[in-house]
């Protein structure tokens, strides 16, 4: 039997440690977890996705944030780094360093071969304890296919995927649409 003690982390100890850090780490229930740095392909279309977004967003209330901008779920006891994350309105934010948003109304992750389970499973279910959450848009980087969940007024989700460059994504919740040729312009 190990006697090694099991350390947990408070959330007040994860952000004093994680706001002096040279690199990212998210939180689960007391544990930290180092985050791995992005493909060039990865970065791009995040960098894409949030511009295409703020474009479109700029004279509207929403805000667009980039994975810099961490997001807390109490009720699953996370922080974690969307890739982009758009609040609209007045952004609540987690305390004075504002740093970490609670009530992003639309999330977007690029899925990777290393993310995409958690992104699809643990990552999604504690997204959706956010009563501001309402779209979650997932990306490929294996090929033009974006993946689309929007929370309906039973609060199910429904699915829908677009594939193909020649493809356009609607987001309702924030009024904008993706077109996947410039989701993916200078990925090949």
């Amino acid at each position: 039997m190990s006697t090694q003690r099991n350390y947990y982390l408070s959330p007040e100890e994860y952000l004093q440690i994680e706001r002096r850090a040279e690199s990212k780490s998210e939180y689960s229930d007391g544990v930290m977890y180092a985050m791995a740095g992005g493909s060039e392909r990865h970065n791009l279309i995040a960098t894409n996705v949030t511009g295409l977004l703020h474009y479109q967003l700029i004279e509207s209330p929403c805000k667009v944030y980039n994975s810099d901008m961490k997001v807390r779920v109490y009720t699953a006891k996370k922080y974690v780094y969307p890739d982009v994350s758009v609040v609209c309105g007045e952004t609540k934010f987690d305390d004075e360093y504002r740093d970490v948003i609670l009530n992003p109304v639309l999330i977007v992750e690029v899925l990777s071969d290393s993310t995409s389970a958690h992104d699809r499973g643990a990552k999604f279910q504690a997204y959706k304890r956010l009563d501001s959450f309402k779209e979650y848009i997932l990306v490929s980087q294996e090929e033009p296919l974006i993946e689309q969940y929007v929370k309906q007024s039973d609060h199910n989700w429904m699915y829908t995927d677009v594939s193909g460059l020649e493809s356009n994504l609607y987001l309702p919740t924030v009024q904008c649409t993706l077109a996947l040729k410039d989701v993916y312009a200078k990925t090949t």
